[in-house]
C-alpha cells in the first residue's frame, strides 16, 4: 500500500508520536491502527440501525424518532450538568 502525506500542526504530530511510542509503535503504525479501529459516519449509522433491529427483536422496544430525540436531549442535559456546562 502506498504511503500518503498529511499536514497537521507540529504539536499534534509530537503528541501522536509520544502516544505511539508509549505503545511501542511507530507513528505510521499507530495511525494505521487508529484508522482501522474508528468508524466512518456511514458505518456508525449502519451499526446503529442493526442495533435497533436487534433491540426490537429482543425486547420489542422500538422508540419513535421523537422519543429518541427526547432521550438524546435528556442525556445531553445530564452530561452538561455533570460536566458543569
Amino acid at each position: 500500500m502506498p504511503d500518503a502525506n498529511i499536514r497537521l500542526p507540529e504539536e499534534a504530530k509530537e503528541r501522536l508520536a509520544a502516544i505511539a511510542a508509549a505503545e511501542g509503535l511507530s507513528l505510521r503504525a499507530y495511525l494505521a491502527r487508529l484508522a482501522e479501529t474508528l468508524l466512518t459516519p456511514t458505518e456508525r449509522t449502519e451499526r446503529a440501525e442493526r442495533a435497533r433491529v436487534v433491540l426490537k427483536k429482543w425486547s420489542g422496544y422500538a422508540p419513535t424518532a421523537a422519543e429518541e430525540q427526547d432521550l438524546d436531549n435528556e442525556l445531553d442535559r445530564r452530561l452538561a450538568q455533570a460536566t458543569g456546562r
